[in-house]
């Protein structure tokens, strides 16, 4: 049972970088135990111009047979000679999936520390499995790899080649290339669609499987036209597993679709010439805006405060120069989501202890938000009713009291602007109001001189001459700290208390 995974080199990056990406030197024969055999894992060719990675799985039948989860046995007296006379050592499965994951587990999660810069990196990709055991035949293969992206080949393997008229088999020889897809991308395809394609497992099915199954399906599974046979097959047609693997994956579904809606609105513009640089979307500007100025402030503790979804607790993350990032929502289901986006159950640990996500309310107070270095509220005021917004100003600017706040919310003004939005429309189902700039800055005023801030105004996206940009920002300063940076005092403050 092996599979090959072949890559050719471009001028920047020879194919030998193969061997950085799956953790595994082109000039060595590796062996592996695993539970149900030895995984080897060689080089056939292995130069500059072109790279093959083989492995081939070694299966102990007897072993297997033993374990009693031999394929084919079907529980019955009379298939005992089913146990030792099968296809489990020749034909790619469930089997060759495990190995998969176990000897490139790295490579999977994208993981290089010799060439962080490599896993991201999209690169020619040919795999070839000689047999593959294809329940739903070449059609299925074809409706399972292409989506994805991948270009698929199948050839039927004959029953017998001396005897054509017996037909096909229903194993195949499978060709998948693409040019557009990382390794890692790679290796989580083949890891679920393999079993998928056999519609068996050589091992118990249990409620971590559902894990696994979204993890290895972590940005292709959740838009898969196949993805109730997907998640059936690999779950063993386990209905209740089957159940919450794809209310899950529906909730990933929503969750991307929220941010494509957000993010076509926020791209919107009046014209747009073929030769003109298609803009980065308004919510990548905003987030960036909001990085920048919390840098600025010299923050390194911050709150993301109705954190959504977690997109900014996630680009936060990317800066080293954020020691903890405290994200908080009131909705559980945002921040299981923001949970997921982030990756927080195969986190290490030094990244780990820098985020936190926790369920709160903003209108009220909350000593676990005390004593941070700087506050977010992106795009959250305007979810709020007029009403509970004096609640939400006492418990972000009165209680909690950051030395920073930072707070974004739509210009209403700049909405004309948009021929895809109604006239008379807010930007969001869920808006209870959208400001103009004088109201903003008029609230912002008042909220600064109550609670003994400073206040200056930045605007997000393009600043039309007429109705101002399409996002607004305000950035509080708590007034002794303004008064410091001033003066140029803070420093020597800090200095005095150390």
């Amino acid at each position: 049972m092996f599979l090959t995974l072949t890559t050719t080199g471009t001028p920047t990056s020879p194919a030998t970088d193969l061997g950085f990406l799956l953790h595994k030197h082109p000039d060595k024969a590796q062996a592996f135990s695993t539970a149900h055999g030895t995984a080897h894992v060689l080089y056939p060719e292995a130069g500059t111009d072109r790279c093959t990675a083989a492995l081939l799985l070694e299966v102990d039948a007897v072993a297997l047979a033993r374990r009693g989860r031999g394929k084919g046995h079907g529980g019955a007296p009379d298939a005992a000679l089913a146990h030792y006379v099968n296809d489990r050592p020749y034909a790619a499965s469930s089997l060759l999936a495990v190995a998969l994951s176990g000897v490139f587990s790295s490579a999977m999660r994208g993981v290089c520390h010799a060439r962080p810069d490599l896993p991201e990196q999209p690169r020619p990709l040919r795999v070839e499995v000689p047999a593959l055991p294809a329940r739903g035949g070449a059609d299925l293969v074809r409706r399972l790899f292409g989506p994805p992206g991948w270009a698929v080949t199948v050839e039927p393997v004959p029953l017998d080649t001396a005897f054509p008229a017996w037909g096909d088999s229903r194993y195949v020889r499978l060709v998948l290339e693409s040019d557009a897809l990382t390794v890692s991308e790679a290796l989580r395809h083949l890891y679920v669609l393999l079993p998928v394609l056999d519609d068996a497992k050589h091992y118990w099915v249990s409620s971590d499987e559902v894990d696994k199954l979204l993890r290895a399906g972590d940005g292709w599974l959740a838009g898969h036209p196949e993805q109730k046979l997907i998640t059936s097959r690999y779950l063993s047609r386990r209905w209740s597993l089957t159940r919450e693997a794809m209310e899950r994956l529906e909730l990933v579904r929503l969750a991307e679709a929220d941010d494509s809606e957000v993010e076509d609105i926020d791209n919107a513009v009046a014209a747009e010439t073929e030769t003109e640089e298609r803009p980065a979307p308004l919510a990548v500007q905003r987030r960036a805006a909001i990085v920048a100025a919390l840098q600025e402030s010299g923050a390194a503790r911050v709150l993301d405060l109705g954190c959504g979804q977690g997109q900014l607790v996630q680009t936060l993350l990317k800066d080293p120069r954020f020691t903890e990032i405290v994200g908080v929502d009131v909705s559980m289901r945002a921040l299981t989501i923001a949970g997921r986006r982030l990756g927080l159950d195969r986190m290490g640990e030094r990244q780990a202890s820098r985020v936190k996500l926790l369920q709160g309310s903003l209108a009220y107070t909350d000593n676990r938000l005390r004593g941070y270095d700087a506050a977010v509220l992106s795009e959250v005021v305007e979810h709020v009713d007029p009403p509970r917004l004096p609640a939400l100003e006492y418990a972000v600017f009165g209680a909690a009291r950051p030395r920073t706040v930072l707070v974004t919310t739509p210009n209403v003004e700049y909405n004309v602007r948009w021929e895809s939005l109604p006239a008379g429309h807010v930007r969001h189902g869920d808006h209870r109001f959208e400001w103009t700039r004088a109201e903003f800055r008029a609230w912002a005023q008042t909220v600064a001189e109550r609670h003994g801030y400073a206040v200056e105004f930045t605007p997000i996206g393009p600043d039309d001459p007429e109705v101002g940009p399409p996002t607004q920002m305000a950035m509080f300063r708590n007034s002794t700290d303004a008064h410091d940076r001033k003066t140029g005092t803070g420093g020597k403050k800090e200095a005095e208390a150390a």
